[in-house]
């Protein structure tokens, strides 16, 4: 079995949501023979230097899994983009490129976070690139710990006011965009998160130098202090499911 979660976003401050995901660790990840965190695990990461007890605890929770035969993938999200090698070692998990492709049970799927597909959001999509450039994410990494911080409660603040002021269809999903990335990569199957828009999508898809086939996307939820969300696959079955804490 594999499991696919996204959009943690953990923080300190929301220890519901801290336990019941250690619970998680504890008890459906055990079962997995790889779990992938698909982008946001943390609400915000400014660096692997910066990591406090909090984050120490995490990865110490992600390597017990791992120690006990788990493989453990990790996406870079919007949020926590810089997290680094020095985080993926002393969690017992390795960085996956946004997209990727996996073939588990000899059957490809695409890969992704999910914000790259939400092209409409246009003023989003040139920060993106901006913050994405392996220069400026150097930069960032080597600023004064204190300039971080503060650089990142005024970006979280901006993004909350921004999100509140857009239309719905600027931060959903753009159907061409996930209709060239899965024919690009010549895939039927993506999974992914960003949008906090659970369910599983079918369509109709032309791929190059074949006939229309049916697609299908899937969506993960985002996790709350009383709620998680989950996508299990096995050889026979993938299904998307919330579970309470």
């Amino acid at each position: 079995m594999l499991l696919f979660i996204s959009d943690l976003h953990l923080q300190e401050d929301r220890p519901r949501l801290t336990r019941g995901f250690l619970d998680f660790l504890e008890g459906d990840a055990t079962q997995a023979e790889a779990l992938y965190i698909l982008g946001d695990f943390f609400d915000v990461w400014i660096g692997d230097d910066a990591m406090t007890p909090f984050h120490q605890k995490i990865a110490t929770s992600l390597k017990k899994l791992a120690d006990q035969g788990t493989r453990i993938y990790l996406m870079h999200g919007n949020r926590d983009f810089l997290l680094g090698q020095d985080f993926c070692r002393q969690a017992g998990c390795q960085l996956l490129k946004d997209p990727c492709i996996i073939q588990p049970f000899s059957r490809p799927y695409l890969l992704s976070h999910g914000d790259l597909l939400c092209t409409d959001d246009v003023d989003y999509q040139r920060m993106r690139r901006i913050l994405r450039n392996p220069l400026v994410s150097f930069i960032l990494t080597h600023l004064p710990l204190r300039w971080r911080q503060k650089l990142a409660r005024k970006a979280r603040q901006t993004s909350q006011l921004k999100t509140r002021t857009k239309a719905d269809r600027i931060t959903e999903a753009n159907p061409q965009a996930i209709r060239d990335l899965m024919a690009s990569h010549q895939v039927t199957d993506l999974i992914h998160g960003h949008t906090h828009r659970p369910a599983t999508h079918e369509f109709n898809l032309d791929m190059p130098g074949t006939d229309p086939q049916t697609a299908t996307r899937y969506v993960l939820g985002d996790w709350s202090d009383d709620q998680g969300w989950k996508l299990e696959m096995t050889p026979d079955t993938l299904q998307l499911q919330a579970f309470s804490f």
